[in-house]
């Protein structure tokens, strides 16, 4: 009997995935363990085996198409199987041959728009840099892209070889065709090219699944949840001194926000109320601490999770969140890695800026913005001296945390940062 399978939630946050390629075509043999098809999930391509052995009978997502999860991707079975009963109960909503519960399948996919330029005497800008000949891919027989990015290039004209990939492992996939900008060789040259003066010119980008989640994960957040925020100074001469010194020793790097990350974990531990999250009808009460790094990648943002941070050392944070960073900019992550936060961090100090307010990343509580470190006059002693001092913002969700338990965690994470030996007892 033929077997329907359906489109997966390869993430949590996962409500739709768009078909980037499939790997089979229909009448083709398939086999359990076998690619089916390369599925562009919110935060990143992932290849999707088939559970099933038989042959491909009905493809349910074209190539290049967006469907909610649990909708019908494909179906395998037997050669000349007759499947028309199985397609009706599919658009009427039943789990047609699967024995498995599924949700109904929603209405008819929906595709991303497709770019639409306005016309212009000069070149429209492209939202990706311009790629050099020495490209990720060596001019060799052997390509490491997908079938569609393949397909793309050739109707195109372009050498796949010249195109970096962004995909898992590098891999070339659709978007980096689609951003695909010959190389021209000329100093300085920018990546966008300005209109002539009184021309309107624009070009319109599909919306990526990552962006669609943000924006809506975000939004819900943002206008759901009553958000307030706690802005504190905090003392960093202690911390620069503290960091030196253990920068010092071979072997050891440590950033300040390695710091961050131990101090906001053991300031958790004190503060279980900062460390909860509003479920709908009830609040839950964390045990454990997960500290949620957000790390900016070309498409957005993802936050992977720094496990049990309360009782890592320094140096084991730091090794896990510069990995987890590489991964996220070579689009690695897996599920895995960015599920389970109990609490977020997003610093911003390294790009100048000195303080902002972040919004709470659900189910989190709560999300501690890091600013930049600066040095000002401050008041020691009596003395105006030089100091330098770092700005931290906590976003709270009112529903969940009050403000005199949002500020006395401040306080703690202040104490643990001015005081940073106590981090290490």
């Amino acid at each position: 009997m033929a077997e329907v399978v359906y489109m997966p939630k390869l993430s949590d946050t996962m409500t739709e995935g768009v078909v980037a390629a499939w790997t089979k075509n229909v009448g083709d043999a398939v086999k359990s363990g076998e690619v089916l098809a390369e599925i562009e999930t919110d935060k990143a391509t992932m290849e999707f085996e088939s559970f099933y052995d038989g042959v491909l009978l009905h493809i349910g997502v074209e190539t290049g198409k967006a469907a909610p999860v649990n909708s019908v991707l494909a179906i395998i079975g037997s050669a000349g199987e007759d499947i028309s009963v199985i397609l009706a109960n599919a658009a009427a909503g039943a789990p047609g041959a699967s024995t498995e519960a599924q949700t109904p399948a929603p209405a008819a996919p929906v595709s991303a728009p497709a770019p639409v330029s306005t016309p212009a005497p000069s070149p429209a800008p492209v939202a990706a840099a311009v790629a050099a000949p020495a490209a990720m891919n060596s001019n060799s027989e052997r390509v490491f892209a997908s079938p569609l990015a393949k397909k793309l290039a050739a109707e195109r004209g372009i050498d796949i070889h010249a195109v970096g990939g962004t995909g898992e492992n590098g891999r070339i996939v659709k978007r980096d065709v689609d951003h695909y900008v010959p190389y021209t060789p000329a100093a300085n040259a920018p990546a966008y090219t300005a209109a002539p003066a009184g021309t309107v010119s624009f070009t319109d980008e599909p919306i990526s699944q990552m962006r669609k989640t943000i924006a809506r994960r975000l939004a819900e957040s943002k206008f759901t949840a009553p958000h307030f925020y706690l802005t504190l100074d905090i003392d960093m001469d202690a911390a620069i001194a503290t960091r030196k010194s253990l920068n010092s020793i071979d072997g050891v790097k440590v950033s300040f926000n390695d710091m961050v990350v131990k101090s906001v974990a053991m300031a958790l531990r004190k503060h279980p109320a900062v460390n909860s999250a509003w479920m709908g009808d009830f609040i839950r009460r964390n045990e454990h601490v997960n500290i949620g790094v957000a790390v900016a990648v070309e498409d957005g943002l993802l936050v992977p999770v720094v496990r049990f941070a309360d009782g890592k050392g320094l140096t084991q944070i730091s090794a896990e969140v510069r990995d987890y960073a590489q991964k996220a900019k070579d689009k690695k992550l897996q599920p895995s890695d960015w599920e389970g936060n109990t609490f977020t961090i997003s610093n911003l100090g390294m790009f100048g800026i000195e303080s902002f307010t972040a919004i709470v990343n659900p189910p989190d509580a709560c999300i501690l913005a890091i600013g930049g470190i600066k040095e000002v006059p401050v008041v020691k002693n009596g003395q105006v001296v030089p100091g330098n001092v770092m700005k931290v913002t906590l976003s709270c969700d009112h529903r969940v945390v009050d403000g005199a338990s949002g500020a006395a965690f401040l306080q703690t994470f202040k104490t643990y940062m001015e005081q940073p030996a106590a981090m290490l007892l």
